[in-house]
């Protein structure tokens, strides 16, 4: 799991968090690091690791695009006010959490809490993360296992040790990627790592997780996370 540590820049990470603006941006705070992540795929088209991009510049404070407009992305440059952006939070209180589903093997035990999915696709590489974990008696499947839920951007995706009861999870500090996917002109979610806290417009704060990803295109139906939605076909406008 060591190819997903990442150094973590922030002089103080307990300042680090992210507000959610009503029918508006994503307002972060606390010098958090921006930088572009890559998925790069294999010949077959499947994602087989991340890739760093560009940094952006350290900001102390910034808001970043959520209406998916923004003619300056990744920040918000106000097209939000002008497009009648509809950001209502339909998550809930994330009730989904504590009942994952399970897949076990010798050696692993797979969380899989599919509503969170982001498709980001690294669970397909050599055979997926499920068959692999119901074959985790070979320390060749295991590790695979391990690496493609580490992978996986949103946390939908846990494994965990039977030998230690302990979830194996990247050792992220609080840092955002910027997920740009394989397909020419389509942009994946933010990618929140570290365990960065969010708050809601309302001001209730979202589960600290290590691993999530926020909604940047506007088209998920669970706001503020991202449902995969950035990879459907854009509605047409209706003809009057």
């Amino acid at each position: 799991m060591g190819r997903l540590v990442e150094k973590n820049p922030v002089e103080d990470p307990q300042r680090a968090a992210i507000r959610v603006c009503r029918n508006g941006p994503y307002v972060l705070s606390g010098n958090i690091p921006v930088s572009d992540q890559l998925i790069v795929c294999g010949d077959d088209g499947i994602p087989v690791r991340w890739e760093k991009g560009r940094d952006h510049p350290a900001r102390e404070t910034c808001s970043l695009c959520r209406c998916g407009r923004s003619g300056s992305k990744p920040y918000c440059d106000g097209s939000h006010e002008g497009t009648g952006f509809d950001g209502t939070e339909t998550a809930g209180k994330e009730a989904y959490l504590d009942r994952p589903d399970r897949t076990e093997g010798p050696g692993l035990i797979l969380w899989d809490t599919e509503k969170l999915c982001a498709v980001a696709l690294f669970c397909h590489r050599a055979g997926d993360a499920w068959n692999l974990t119901e074959q985790s008696g070979d320390p060749v499947k295991k590790a695979t296992a391990m690496e493609e839920a580490g992978d996986c951007p949103s946390g939908r995706l846990v494994a965990v040790d039977k030998a230690t009861g302990k979830p194996v999870e990247p050792g992220f500090g609080p840092s955002i990627g910027l997920v740009i996917g394989p397909q020419k002109g389509v942009l994946g979610p933010i990618w929140v790592r570290g365990c960065i806290p969010v708050e809601s417009a309302d001001g209730r704060a979202y589960t600290r997780r290590n691993r999530v990803t926020l909604c940047r295109c506007g088209r998920s139906c669970n706001k503020p996370f991202c449902d995969g939605g950035h990879g459907r076909p854009v509605p047409k406008p209706e003809v009057p």
